[in-house]
């Protein structure tokens, strides 16, 4: 099958935590026997700061953030067999929504893709008439990358025909344990680009812990911390490109994450940064959501937190011994559960089974 998938950038990871995601489950499509066309536009300036060249599993088809191009890509639509449109790809949201479905063939599969299901979901219930609760009646299918039950049950609820999670997981190929880097050492380190719907939790979690333990080292990585007031004990790094995540990981006592409001909230959402983590070997520490058990196991695979006082307490008694056994533990467990060739597979399995459900409807 041909896939047209519209969504924020394939080939770079800037302001964009749904690039791994999309890396992951579209190279495994491609050893599966999908042709995949990737659509992202020229915007936030993403291309300038690539982590990949164009891969050799996808086309990617990089368009300027205008209404010319914006009516070219959608045209483009027409020749795929399935139809994506991804949430948050930040430019013409709602006019490629409803243009790309508009101008999908008949015959072909259409999919809203959402990345961020609890808040779309919260702009749904303030929107009687939002573009996508118009367009979900129409959908094939509704994919999300977290949300569990809740989320099923809220996109079905606004008419979607079927809501399938479609978890994050892990390409052992790209997040694997490599030797520590000197310039990652920490004793504890969090990864995560400064966002409204995120920066109280980061400021409780990592913050506070870090003025709890003014003995001990912090390293924060990602986008928009250059001016946020932070304790002295804090080291910046700015946007941490894909190829450093491993060593940032394997280079810290403990990798600490910190989940958004609405993902915190619903549960069911582990972020990427769960997975990279886990494959790299490294001692996670997260907050609390519901859910998690299905991922890793609290206390073996994982150290959970409630607060900031529990993060600076769990890194005070942690050993590197006891960090490394809990590292390598949730390892084993997501490579054995939660790689990307099994969600790969299971979305071969839902697009087969919809492909299914359509040539019988046109038999009848």
């Amino acid at each position: 099958m041909r896939i047209a998938f519209y969504g924020s950038s394939l080939l770079s990871s800037y302001w964009n935590g749904a690039a791994t995601y999309y890396r992951g489950l579209i190279s495994e499509l491609h050893r599966l026997g999908y042709r995949t066309t990737f659509y992202e536009p020229d915007a936030f300036d993403r291309q300038k700061h690539r982590d990949i060249l164009p891969p050799d599993w996808a086309e990617v088809y990089v368009y300027d953030a205008t209404e010319t191009a914006l009516r070219e890509v959608i045209a483009e639509a027409a020749q795929a067999d399935v139809v994506v449109k991804a949430s948050g790809v930040g430019v013409f949201d709602d006019a490629l929504l409803q243009g790309v479905m508009a101008a999908a063939r008949p015959e072909a599969i259409r999919i809203f893709w959402d990345v961020d299901a609890p808040a779309t979901l919260a702009e749904l219930a303030a929107a009687p008439h939002h573009p996508l609760r118009r367009a979900l009646p129409g959908l094939d299918l509704v994919l999300t990358y977290g949300g569990g039950p809740p989320v099923v049950e809220a996109y079905e609820g606004f008419g979607a025909r079927r809501c399938v999670p479609v978890y994050n997981a892990l390409d052992p190929a790209t997040h694997h344990p490599v030797p520590p880097d000197a310039r990652f050492a920490a004793d504890l380190s969090f990864l995560g680009n400064r966002l409204p719907d995120r920066e109280a939790r980061v400021e409780e979690f990592f913050l506070r812990a870090a003025a709890l333990l003014p003995d001990r080292s912090f390293l924060i990585g990602g986008n928009g911390w250059d001016d946020k007031p932070m304790p002295a004990n804090i080291r910046r790094l700015g946007h941490v490109y894909t190829r450093d995540h491993n060593a940032f990981n394997t280079s810290a006592l403990a990798v600490l994450n910190i989940a958004r409001d609405s993902m915190a909230s619903t549960g069911f959402s582990p972020a990427t940064r769960v997975f990279e983590a886990a494959g790299a070997g490294a001692c996670l520490i997260t907050d609390a959501w519901v859910g998690l058990e299905m991922f890793l196991a609290e206390g073996e695979e994982v150290l959970v937190a409630r607060d900031g006082a529990d993060v600076a307490a769990l890194l005070a008694a942690l050993t590197p011994e006891r960090a490394r056994a809990i590292g390598e533990a949730a390892r084993r467990r997501i490579l054995a559960e939660h790689t990307y060739a099994r969600r790969g597979a299971q979305v071969d399995a839902l697009l087969r089974e919809e492909a299914e459900r359509r040539r019988e409807g046109v038999a009848a």
